[in-house]
């Protein structure tokens, strides 16, 4: 069995369920503060979450494309996708260069397939392009995302994969 199997195996993958949505939120919010530090500034990353709360992330749970990554028992990170999109991934600092993000990439990549559906996207964060990279992604161009509350805009990337 080769080490990152044995990684692996500490983790347990289901599909997100109704009462995740903490859990989800925390894993976030713990990821930008934690993975994006040094790439964005105080002032974004402050503003990052915008209006964001649990009951958001239990809408989109409620769409069920969203799969969690738990160890003993506790959501560690998750991947959410929609056709032709993965929309979200994001790990605990803790789970990072685990190869956990990798697997909730490829499961992303999976449940954004769709008939017809030839090119994948992603809107990658500064800290995670060469992530994507890496998994086969190409970067487009440069862009700004808006969190909804009046903050700095957070720079993002825009990816493609070509299926």
């Amino acid at each position: 069995m080769h080490n990152k199997d044995v990684v692996m195996q500490r983790y347990t993958l289901r599909p997100a369920q109704p009462g995740d949505g903490q859990a989800v939120f925390d894993v976030t919010r713990q990821s930008i503060n934690a993975l994006a530090n040094g790439r964005y500034s105080p002032e974004q990353l402050q503003g990052w979450m915008g209006e964001r709360t649990p009951a958001f992330y239990e809408q989109l749970i409620a769409h069920g494309h969203m799969v969690v990554a738990l160890s003993e028992g506790r959501i560690v990170g998750f991947v959410d996708a929609e056709p032709g999109e993965v929309t979200r991934l994001f790990i605990l600092p803790e789970a990072s260069g685990t190869g956990l993000g990798a697997r909730l990439l490829h499961i992303g990549i999976d449940k954004a397939q769709a008939p017809g559906i030839d090119m994948i996207k992603v809107e990658s964060t500064l800290n995670a392009e060469g992530f994507y990279q890496k998994h086969g992604f190409v970067t487009r161009r440069r862009g700004f995302f808006s969190h909804g509350i009046g903050g700095q805009p957070i720079d993002i990337v825009h990816m493609e994969l070509h299926r």
